[in-house]
């Protein structure tokens, strides 16, 4: 498959072969509806804590006698049924993680990366080596490659002028290649990578033919 790769000012400068393997793979909606699902619970922390009755503390002694009053009848002042007390059915610390096999989590990411450059949202540029780490550098760079919405932009390994460069843009966020995740690049409408990013992806990802990942999903 070719694509396109841009200079930093915008034009076009070269066409590349990429891989099918990574980057022309159905899109499966049921499994990549998974990896989001999985991906955002093995974000979750799952330490939110509540107190029970038996951990409130609070004296267990009779509040008043049982008769008499024209009360209720009293129970320990750590009841539920009391201000302060404990509480029922509460949340406590646990675990959201969710199991995925290996394979099924990489055929989900290069679905999304086909997804992408099949409805024009790939855009590949042939390096991202800023001088300075300037806002308006990036702000240029993305004007020039005529990228209006959200971005996510992936580099090869982690730039520090880079993710200086973009870290004040509202709706761009840089990731080096191998971090690269499904939740990223479907929360962000345009995907900026240079080549040696598209590169390290099909190196890390496209080894395994896309029929061979299939057959060993279902």
């Amino acid at each position: 498959m070719q694509a396109p790769v841009y200079n930093l000012a915008g034009k076009v400068i070269d066409n590349i072969e990429i891989s099918d393997k990574v980057f022309g793979v159905p899109f499966n909606e049921t499994l990549v509806h998974q990896a989001v699902v999985r991906q955002q619970a093995d974000a979750r922390q799952g330490n939110a804590s509540t107190k029970t009755r038996g951990n409130v503390a609070g004296s267990t002694r009779k509040l008043y006698r049982q008769k008499g009053t024209g009360s209720a009848r009293p129970g320990s002042i750590k009841s539920p049924l009391r201000r302060g007390g404990g509480i029922v059915f509460g949340p406590h610390p646990r675990d959201y993680h969710q199991a995925m096999p290996k394979k099924m989590r990489q055929l989900a990411l290069k679905c999304v990366l086909s997804e992408k450059i099949s409805g024009g949202d790939l855009k590949i540029v042939d390096s991202l080596k800023i001088k300075e780490p300037k806002t308006r550098v990036m702000a240029g760079v993305l004007d020039a490659v005529k990228v209006d919405t959200t971005a996510l932009v992936v580099t090869s390994t982690a730039n520090a002028d880079v993710i200086k460069s973009a870290r004040n843009l509202p709706g761009v966020k840089t990731l080096p290649a191998d971090l690269l995740n499904v939740v990223d690049i479907l929360s962000h409408q345009t995907l900026l990578m240079e080549v040696e990013a598209v590169r390290r992806v099909e190196q890390l990802w496209g080894e395994t033919s896309a029929g061979e990942v299939n057959n060993a999903t279902v």
